[in-house]
């Protein structure tokens, strides 16, 4: 097991802690919250974030669900190995091994930007396992959080670069992380303090600043993993914010990709829709239950 030092300084009531262990010499164990009854619904999370992303929404949705949000590989409070990857297929592998580790089927799949990504093509690759996907601002397009604003270009565009980039990637002000996550939403109010010590507490974790410049560098892959949009067979909803970083040509892409999906575009909202309008998120879920 690994150290479960820190310890997350935000609590969801209602929820409880897990983890699911390590099948494989490159794989971690995965921490991940539960809460509610009734059929399974699978919560994940952004890039940079982590299960505690959902707080709002969780207690919405956990009389309808039992709800289970995970801390992707290597991030929230999952473990963080050496030399593992970070690319879509790996991470999804992680997804896949919460689903089928516990053994759940009937799933809803509900992921927000990387997160909406890995829910489709886990219900492409789990067909037999998952009911429901509702993707919520996917992040598979060029740019991506680099939209954000011009700190953020010149942030992520330093992570990514050559030689500087692990020492970059180890600093994290937390005004340059504000302003990112802020830049993200149609709302700046809806980002919150207590979160933003919390994001800041996990990237202080030992080893993860390699992660967190994996996963950008990773942002090929989950453009790639597109192709796979069309195997999935269960129903689609993809969800936008108005004020999204993708383009109407990005949403417009995925439409054609999934030509049987339902489409929702939430007014005035922007990327991390969990975070400002929860609500209407959990209307949508709870709508399916």
């Amino acid at each position: 097991m690994p150290s479960r030092e820190p310890r997350p300084t935000i609590h969801i009531p209602g929820t409880t802690e897990h983890t699911v262990p390590p099948r494989g010499a490159h794989e971690g164990t995965l921490r991940y919250l539960k809460a509610g009854t009734g059929a399974p619904l699978v919560l994940l999370h952004t890039v940079r974030t982590q299960a505690e992303h959902f707080r709002s929404l969780i207690p919405l949705i956990s009389d309808r669900y039992t709800v289970y949000a995970l801390d992707l590989p290597g991030m929230g409070y999952s473990e963080i190995v050496p030399g593992a990857s970070y690319d879509e297929p790996a991470m999804r592998a992680g997804v896949e091994r919460l689903l089928t580790e516990l053994d759940l089927h009937d799933v809803t799949l509900a992921g927000e930007s990387m997160g909406a990504v890995l829910a489709l093509t886990t219900a492409a690759g789990l067909p037999e396992r998952v009911r429901r996907v509702v993707a919520v601002n996917a992040y598979d397009f060029r740019g991506g959080i680099a939209r954000s604003g011009l700190l953020a270009r010149v942030v992520v565009s330093g992570v990514l670069a050559p030689g500087v980039g692990p020492v970059i990637a180890a600093v994290e002000p937390r005004p340059a992380l504000r302003a990112i996550l802020r830049g993200g939403l149609g709302d700046r109010s809806a980002l919150r303090e207590d979160y933003v010590d919390e994001l800041l507490q996990v990237g202080a974790r030992p080893g993860y600043p390699t992660v967190a410049r994996a996963v950008y560098q990773a942002l090929p892959s989950l453009i790639a993993a597109r192709s796979r949009y069309p195997e999935v067979q269960a129903p689609v909803h993809l969800v936008y914010g108005e004020k999204d970083w993708s383009r109407p040509s990005d949403r417009d892409a995925d439409r054609r990709l999934l030509p049987g999906a339902d489409f929702t575009q939430i007014p005035r909202a922007g990327h991390f829709i969990a975070l400002e309008r929860p609500d209407v998120l959990a209307d949508l879920l709870n709508a399916g239950a």
